[in-house]
């Protein structure tokens, strides 16, 4: 058995070595002597250099733990770099930047500021060392770190004074004292050499660093792995759409709910404790992140560089303060809002417009099910995510989702349990139904057949067939016996037949696997696979199927509408079902936000579009509220008021309500074949990697008239006829 362990520990520490792009690092991972490493603390580096001659090209690799922010020549570069760590266990990531724009022949000053968050959270696994690396090298130059850059703590940084950051945020709370450290201390100027040295500004700088004793690749930062997703897009410093003032406090309203920095400009006497929150921070037990700011004598400017998220901004300034500036910086996914929707309900319209703005405000280092309580990669919520960008956002989106997908597997555990969120390093339960759903039907293999991209499927096939081969195990009868992992969770709320669901959930998650399998030319592990997929099926239409709905042998409550839509859905209910399933959705409606989408796309699949309207139409004002730019957690305002696990509802808009579906991958063939139910007209639009697609349907008594633009490179199907690339207009 031991030798077996140690074959298996081999065989994942390769695999986790594979993640690493094979790039020789010159350079050495950098600190400060004497530094501990403290939570939430900075280190300001900088390094001049002289040039003769300025590149056409010079990329900078960069990595630290956590975050980081670059100047060259006092001129912004990147802003809030580098991703929190996690691409495997104890590995992280690094950034390439194109730098040759930024330099100049003679003089050069580059400053790095680095934010080490060094706590545990739901997104994170902090290495515990406050580290630099910075790779630049090309024919005639290098630019490595090492211990002749300068370094220094910036004492300026410190945790503020409000209530801590709650457990499953990395990051803290923000304090910066202008009078303990140059604020704009990467905007010193270097002499030229008929000049005198300008004089530093105290604090002075403290020495050089030092080379830690580790290479790039070892513990304990790790292997290193590309950024896999692309910077963030800088919106620029904004005003606020409003401001109010009460008492001590402005009241400053943001466009929407968005990733922001805030940002002001005082005059104040010293030792002034400015204070910054939202809204977010105010609601339950969230303890958001916030921000503090202690004045120096005089005229100032500062930007709180730790984002927060909301729709108000609270800014408490004493009263001996005079404000002259306040402003805001939106930073955020670097994605485009490409998709459209409109038609003739208002219900509708507005919950498109709200699910666009509620995936985009959960999207960033990773797919967050919330951007202030958690920021965490919870897979439930990423399945619905990152099939609703398919419809919402271009295609810059997809590789937000392929990054979770790797740092799924290879979060994998020695035992072959998966589980998220990941990365973490202060929670490490499974979600077993949620799991079996992210490598399933609807996750693994929905992203890899809407996206066209199964290019990932090897990598991720061992670890799939591993969790669903070994870890789960099968009864007498072929079905999966019932596991609770650590969190027996598969949905929120009450009258859950969790026994059923999970049946379909692993039916599901066979059926992507053997997909798979014939991918990779496995046709006997697909055989496998569909040999227990039979079983299932036979099992349940033979004992759980009641006459009336499908209900676990002893369940004692009342049908559940989650198990009849996953039956559907599944294929494992026929058509001969359907009558009696539709009285069961007419009066069940026990499905939250998180398996919303998956009931809408059973009463499609049966041919009830009007359900389907009627459902919407009745629940998804409960999580639109008029004051939040973004949907609510749960039915009833319940949650948090950005949760994107609740913009389900527009894959069926596109899919089946306005009938464009792929036929196969990455809509390279699609159908037109709409479910309008009682809508009068309606326009849809989105991004795929051939080009756009737009539909147009106006419905005229029994028939549809449809205007579908076809992107070079694919066909569609409508009305029974095969169309070429254009813009075409069909009687449906």
């Amino acid at each position: 058995m031991r030798k077996i362990l140690a074959i298996l520990s081999l065989v994942l520490c390769l695999w986790l070595r594979a993640g690493a792009e094979e790039y020789s690092w010159k350079a050495k991972w950098i600190s400060k002597q004497y530094y501990q490493s403290e939570t939430n603390s900075w280190l300001a580096f900088r390094k001049d250099i002289d040039i003769e001659k300025v590149p056409a090209s010079l990329i900078a690799r960069i990595a630290v733990d956590t975050k980081y922010w670059l100047w060259i020549n006092g001129e912004p570069v990147v802003y809030e770099g580098g991703l929190k760590r996690g691409p495997s266990i104890g590995g992280g990531y690094y950034d390439k930047v194109e730098i040759a724009p930024y330099l100049k022949k003679g003089e050069n000053r580059i400053s790095v500021l680095v934010w080490f968050m060094g706590k545990a959270g739901f997104s994170h696994m902090s290495s515990g060392t406050c580290a630099l690396l910075f790779d630049a090298r090309g024919p005639e130059i290098e630019i490595l770190s090492d211990e002749t850059w300068e370094c220094s703590v910036q004492y300026g940084y410190g945790t503020a004074s409000h209530p801590i950051t709650n457990y499953r945020l990395s990051e803290s709370n923000i304090r910066y004292d202008a009078n303990l450290f140059d604020y704009n201390w990467f905007q010193t100027p270097i002499p030229r050499p008929d000049e005198k040295p300008v004089p530093r500004k105290a604090p002075e700088w403290l020495g050089s660093s030092i080379e830690l004793p580790f290479l790039p690749g070892d513990v304990p930062m790790g292997e290193l792995v590309e950024r896999p997703i692309p910077q963030w897009k800088n919106y620029g410093l904004k005003d606020y759409i409003s401001t109010r003032q009460s008492g001590d406090t402005l009241y400053c309203k943001l466009p929407y709910n968005g990733h922001f920095s805030p940002w002001f400009k005082v005059e104040a006497p010293k030792g002034m404790v400015i204070s910054m929150h939202t809204d977010h921070d105010m609601v339950s037990d969230a303890k958001c992140v916030s921000a503090e700011y202690v004045t120096k004598e005089g005229v100032q400017e500062y930007e709180s560089f730790g984002w927060m998220n909301g729709e108000v901004l609270y800014y408490v300034f004493p009263p001996e303060v005079k404000v002259l500036g306040v402003k805001f910086r939106e930073t955020g996914y670097d994605t485009e809002f490409t998709g459209s929707f409109s038609c003739s309900d208002p219900v509708l319209n507005a919950y498109w417009q709200k699910a666009q703005r509620t995936l985009y405000v959960c999207m960033r280092d990773t797919y967050y099910d919330c951007p202030d309580r958690e920021r965490a990669q919870w897979w439930g919520d990423e399945v619905n995510e990152l099939n609703e960008a398919f419809y919402l956002l271009d295609r810059k989106a997809d590789k937000l989702a392929r990054k979770g997908i790797m740092e799924l597997v290879r979060w994998q555990k020695p035992d072959g349990v998966m589980y998220a969120p990941i990365p973490c390093s202060n929670y490490f339960k499974e979600l077993p139904m949620q799991v079996l759903n992210s490598i399933g039907w609807f996750g693994f293999r929905g992203y890899a057949f809407y996206s066209g991209d199964y290019s990932f499927v090897a990598d991720v096939y061992p670890a799939v067939h591993r969790y669903l081969h070994e870890v789960w195990q099968l009864d007498s009868e072929g079905l999966p016996i019932y596991r609770k992992g650590g969190w027996d969770w598969p949905d929120a709320g009450s009258h859950q037949d969790r026994v059923a669901q999970l049946h379909l959930w692993y039916y599901l998650a066979l059926k992507a696997e053997a997909e798979f399998a014939k991918v990779l030319g496995k046709g006997s592990e697909a055989t496998e696979d569909e040999a227990i997929m039979s079983k299932i099926a036979t099992v349940l239409n033979s004992k759980y199927w009641n006459g009336s709905a499908y209900i676990t042998p002893g369940f004692e409550d009342l049908p559940d509408d989650r198990v009849q839509a996953l039956a559907v859905i599944s294929g494992v209910a026929g058509a001969d079902k359907y009558p009696m399933l539709k009285k069961v959705f007419a009066e069940r409606y026990n499905a939250t936000t998180y398996m919303f989408p998956y009931v809408l796309d059973a009463l499609y699949t049966m041919g009830e579009p009007q359900m389907a309207l009627d459902r919407m139409r009745k629940l998804c004002p409960t999580i639109m509220n008029d004051s939040c730019t973004t949907l609510w957690e749960h039915w009833n305002f319940e949650g948090t008021c950005n949760h994107a696990w609740a913009g389900g509802g527009v894959i069926s808009m596109v899919r089946q309500l306005a009938g464009v579906e792929a036929l196969k991958p990455g809509y390279k063939e699609f159908e037109v074949k709409p479910q309008m139910g009682d809508l009068k007209w309606l326009k849809t639009g989105f991004e795929t990697n051939y080009g756009r697609i737009e539909v147009s349907l106006v419905k005229k008594g029994k028939r549809i008239d449809a205007e579908i633009t076809v992107p070079e490179g694919t066909t569609c199907q409508a009305g029974g006829q095969t169309f070429a690339p254009g813009i075409h207009k069909v009687r449906l």
